[in-house]
């Protein structure tokens, strides 16, 4: 198989660029190379940015591929651009979407391919429903090959699974809890919640590589595995080997609170119970199977970070926001009582 990614170094590429290398898929990356130094032997990099359109013409010409799949495409303009490009120069199209562009609020927590796609919270949703109205467009009308696929919430060794952090990652909730302080977790914490690992994610996304049947088709990758944000918040506590001191704040007020994108993020996404149903991804890829239990994905993650000084980014300004909220509903429930 020939395949090209575009992006192919982000958190859910790099698990399929590292198996498909594996297998001896003669894959290429289009991408500027700012992540390229860890790829795997054999992997052939055409380095460009995609946006710009005639240089990559000029380079992607006498090449056609079984497969190409953009990791890093947002809005529909991005994949007007892809066509022109790929138009008959491949057997398939594969676009990834978001499950974030499922309905909200659901009215049904269980998730197949069929629930409606509509996300008044989030932007960021509404252009990958955008996106993926063009590309079936493209399908019907012109015999473009798409499939589309939808992650959820998809984690590596690189970054701690959370629902509420600030714009510099994950590690500064994690130094909270380290340091015996008090860390949010949005709404109850009860709402279930999906994660999937991503070298679970390569396993579905390979098995629809070059697979006749999932042409025309929109499918979803995800664990079956449903846990609790308190869940994912002890578990993360129990593998830094502290106790878990959570401040429960309501997703409403999180948003409101916040400089950064959590209307989005939270009212959009992490505050719904989401269960995902995975049969047609059963159907499509026989015998897939997500294997890396939740626990066990985040203890790895864990493990690996505090390997890695790199990974480990203060947020100073997240820090003092968590104290802020924390601080103000602690000064209403006094002011309330007195």
């Amino acid at each position: 198989m020939k395949a090209l990614f575009i992006g192919g170094t982000g958190t859910i590429s790099s698990a399929i660029t590292r198996q498909l290398a594996e297998s001896g898929c003669e894959l290429y990356l289009l991408n500027r190379g700012n992540r390229n130094d860890e790829l795997p032997a054999g992997v052939r990099i055409i380095q460009a940015d995609i946006n710009r359109e005639e240089e990559v013409s000029r380079l992607i010409e006498g090449h056609s591929f079984d497969v190409v799949a953009d990791f890093i495409a947002f809005e529909p303009a991005q994949l007007e651009r892809d066509y022109r490009l790929f138009h008959g120069k491949t057997k398939q199209f594969i676009f990834i979407s978001s499950a974030s562009a499922y309905q909200k609020p659901l009215s049904d927590y269980r998730i197949t391919e069929g629930t409606p796609l509509s996300n008044p919270y989030w932007a960021y949703s509404r252009n990958k429903i955008a996106c993926e109205e063009y590309l079936m467009k493209q399908y019907r009308e012109q015999g473009f090959p798409v499939t589309i696929v939808r992650p959820s919430h998809t984690y590596d060794e690189r970054s701690i699974p959370l629902g509420v952090h600030g714009s510099k990652g994950a590690w500064q909730v994690a130094r909270r809890m380290l340091d015996n302080k008090r860390v949010i977790i949005h709404g109850d914490g009860t709402s279930l919640w999906t994660l999937t690992h991503n070298s679970d994610f390569a396993k579905g996304f390979i098995g629809l590589m070059g697979n006749i049947h999932a042409i025309g088709e929109s499918v979803h990758i995800t664990s079956d595995e449903s846990v609790t944000w308190n869940q994912i918040y002890e578990i993360i506590a129990d593998a830094l080997g502290v106790k878990l001191q959570a401040v429960h704040v309501s997703s409403e007020f999180l948003a409101a609170c916040s400089q950064d994108d959590l209307r989005g993020s939270l009212l959009g996404d992490k505050a719904n119970t989401v269960v995902f149903d995975n049969s047609k991804l059963k159907r499509l890829v026989p015998g897939f199977t997500a294997t890396v239990r939740v626990d066990q994905g985040i203890k790895q993650t864990i493990r690996h970070i505090l390997a890695h000084p790199e990974y480990q980014v203060e947020d100073p300004e997240f820090d003092l926001w968590c104290d802020k909220v924390i601080g103000a509903l602690e000064t209403a429930a006094k002011s309330v009582t007195e």
